[in-house]
């Protein structure tokens, strides 16, 4: 008994000689990093003392080589820092933002190849994020990745909002569910061809939104996705853990690296508040300071397009329907014939220019203007786009002119096709090209195939063409706003050009069939943990097929729900999405959409719950102007909200546009009310959000008459 009894007290001495304990500044998380018997590393966390990672696997597994990065480690040394700045975003959601954390390094020595490795670990008070890095050393510099084997062992069979662990597209509406039903629904999903085989039948995206039974919520993501592929989550569903699952390329390999490098850092977002989860930095923080010198020319910006007409149908980007003399090969249009519904044509887009211009936007987006379209839609690759030959209806030294003297910028639109090598020969005559007419913004898109070897959308690859397509523009002071790009991992805090990304299901499905009316109560958990989003709200006119006769589709959402996102769902580049005909006829609710803000000093959450509600309330850049919105979900809800945040002794106007009693997003989607009321600091509103529905609030200083 007495043998027995030493033997288990020196294989406990073995694992705690190797414990290391990390806690946050506030102490609520604590985080314990092992090495078991075999060196593998292990990690877990508690928030409050509750269990958020179960004990969890660390280590990459490599291609064509003895000995993977997964165990066999000795602890060489651990160096622990504490950390604390403030940094001033050039725009946000806030003025300034805090970034403090306790910081634990771990190096790792590989006995039988000497082999080193470090597990840099910061807890903040809001979560964890931790990475890989790979010093210079002789015994690894070249090394290819098959597979990066981190676990996320969760607490149990806990609810998850996801979507499949497509390569490609993140523009997917997304399920609540158990992990335990993750596999029977993708199944199913693909059984009804609605998703891609490619990826794991476990395998879903990050950002992930869980929540636990006793109330925990968390969040797993990646910060700084920098020359690496990017992360999707593989779960083992007898054991309800995940692990990650990087995008392969078109070869199957997961990544390319060459000493002295690092992983981008993966993160745990905590709290027992799901406001807190909204309200996070911990993306930002992860990513380097600004490396742009001079961001002057970067400005927040509320923008009209030439778009909506043709997602829905009304008009086409192309110019001509004459396929056969395009794959031909003539190039000049003035002898093919116009089809007659090209939409970016001269005279449509000066009417944009001009409501954009009397309803003080800044600038206006003009898609299908180059030539192209006609053979892409083809499906032939002969003739691929240029970005800087328009159509011959389209004048842009005319154009460029009219804007000005409107005192409207124009944003560029560079389609790409998926032809990602074409677009870096041609990206510095484009953005030249920009320059010389007046353009300081580009919406890149990617759509199709990534050529010219079929290349994964998210793979590293093609995130490296992202970047360089990011640091390209910021070399001509351009902006770039990049659809069907990968979703954003908090880069923007080092390039802030980068004003906008999709990478998610954007409005534009409402046209394609619809979404889910909760859809935009589950995105600011999930994509906008990484940056914002150029969702395109701000559509009146829910019957699309009162748009273009051929579409039958419809807009999933109040009329309220739509002037509510431009507050919810964070952007310093936000559209006003609809025709201008359509805004016209309801111009007292569109008045809202003229006076919100797109940059902010300060952000409340108000309420939250992941694919139920969200209420917001932001102030201005620069002024004493708040404005709240609410988006609700699939039940009818009433919000109780607190103005708390006013200041004290101090009177306010606040116009509130929320649903009519009526409303509701299937049946009644236009019913809204506005009502003027006086508010000060004291004030508490009660306001009843219909299903798909919510509603938008100004308050502005002074009492009106």
């Amino acid at each position: 008994m007495r043998q027995l009894f030493i033997s288990i007290t020196l294989l406990l001495a073995f694992f705690v000689t190797t414990a290391q304990n990390l806690q946050s500044p506030d102490g609520k998380f604590f985080l314990t990093f092992t090495l078991q018997a075999d060196g593998t590393p292990v990690y877990n966390l508690t928030y409050k003392s509750k269990t958020v990672i179960k004990p969890s696997k660390l280590g990459l597994e490599l291609k064509d080589d003895k000995k993977s990065l997964l165990n066999d480690f000795t602890v060489t040394n651990t160096k622990n820092t504490t950390f604390d700045e403030t940094w001033k975003p050039i725009w946000g959601e806030v003025n300034s933002i805090r970034n403090h954390y306790n910081e634990m390094a771990v190096t790792l020595n590989q006995k039988e190849t000497n082999r080193q490795l470090l597990i840099r670990f910061r807890l903040f008070n809001d979560g964890l994020g931790f990475r890989y890095e790979f010093p210079q050393q002789n015994n690894l510099v070249y090394f290819t990745i098959k597979e990066e084997r981190t676990q996320f062992a969760m607490p149990g069979d806990i609810t998850a909002f996801w979507i499949p662990g497509d390569y490609d597209t993140q523009e997917y509406d997304y399920t609540r569910s158990r992990l335990s039903e993750i596999r029977g629904l993708q199944e199913k999903a693909r059984t009804a061809n609605l998703a891609q085989t490619s990826f794991s039948p476990t395998g879903v995206q990050t950002s992930l939104m869980l929540k636990t039974d006793d109330g925990l919520y968390i969040n797993l993501h990646e910060a700084a996705l920098i020359n690496y592929a990017c992360m999707h989550l593989n779960l083992d569903d007898k054991n309800m853990i995940f692990e990650s699952w990087l995008t392969p390329d078109a070869k199957g390999d997961k990544g390319y690296i060459q000493a002295p490098a690092v992983s981008p850092w993966r993160t745990v977002i905590v709290s027992d508040d799901a406001r807190d989860i909204l309200a996070s930095k911990i993306t930002y923080n992860l990513n380097e300071p600004c490396k742009i010198p001079e961001t002057s020319w970067i400005k927040p910006v509320k923008y009209m397009g030439v778009w909506w007409e043709m997602i829905t149908g009304k008009s086409t980007w192309s110019y001509t329907n004459d396929l056969p003399a395009v794959q031909l090969g003539v190039t000049d249009f003035t002898k093919v014939k116009p089809n007659g519904t090209h939409g970016a044509n001269t005279a449509n887009v000066k009417r944009y220019i001009d409501f954009a211009a009397q309803n003080g936007f800044d600038a206006v987006l003009v898609e299908g203007w180059n030539v192209g379209w006609e053979d892409w839609f083809g499906h032939s690759k002969d003739y691929v786009f240029d970005f800087v030959t328009p159509y011959p209806d389209f004048d842009v030294q005319e154009l460029h002119n009219y804007a000005a003297s409107k005192g409207i910028k124009m944003i560029m639109h560079h389609e790409t096709s998926g032809s990602v090598r074409n677009y870096e020969r041609h990206m510095d005559t484009a953005y030249k090209f920009m320059k010389a007419n007046g353009y300081d913004a580009v919406k890149s898109g990617y759509v199709g195939p990534i050529l010219p070897r079929g290349e994964n959308h998210y793979s590293q690859w093609i995130v490296n063409h992202y970047q360089y397509a990011i640091e390209k523009a910021a070399s001509y002071k351009i902006m770039v706003n990049a659809h069907e790009a990968v979703r954003p991992t908090g880069i923007a805090r080092t390039y802030p050009n980068l004003i906008g990304n999709e990478a998610a299901r954007g409005t534009e499905y409402q046209a394609f069939g619809g979404s889910k009316a909760n859809h935009v109560t589950v995105l600011p958990f999930t994509r906008l943990i990484g940056g914002p989003m150029d969702y395109t709200p701000g559509i009146f006119e829910m019957d699309i097929s009162k748009i273009s006769a051929s579409n039958h589709s419809h807009c999933n959402s109040t009329l309220a729900n739509q002037l509510a996102l431009y507050v919810t769902m964070y952007s310093p580049l936000q559209m006003a999405a609809d025709l201008p005909e359509n805004y016209s006829r309801f111009m007292d609710a569109f008045q809202f959409i003229k006076d919100v803000a797109v940059d902010w000093d300060d952000s409340k959450y108000l309420e939250a719950e992941p694919g139920e509600y969200i209420t917001v309330a932001r102030k201005a850049k620069g002024k004493n102007n708040w404005f709240i919105g609410n988006v609700n979900g699939e039940q009818t809800r009433t919000s109780a909200i607190a103005l708390d945040f006013l200041d004290a002794g101090k009177k306010y106007t606040a116009t509130i546009y929320a649903d009519a009693k009526e409303a509701h997003y299937k049946t009644n989607p236009q019913a809204y009310t506005i009502r003027k009321i006086t508010v000060t600091s004291k004030s508490k509103l009660s306001t009843v959000s219909a299903p798909g529905g919510g509603y938008a609030i100004s308050i502005i200083p002074g009492v009106s008459k």
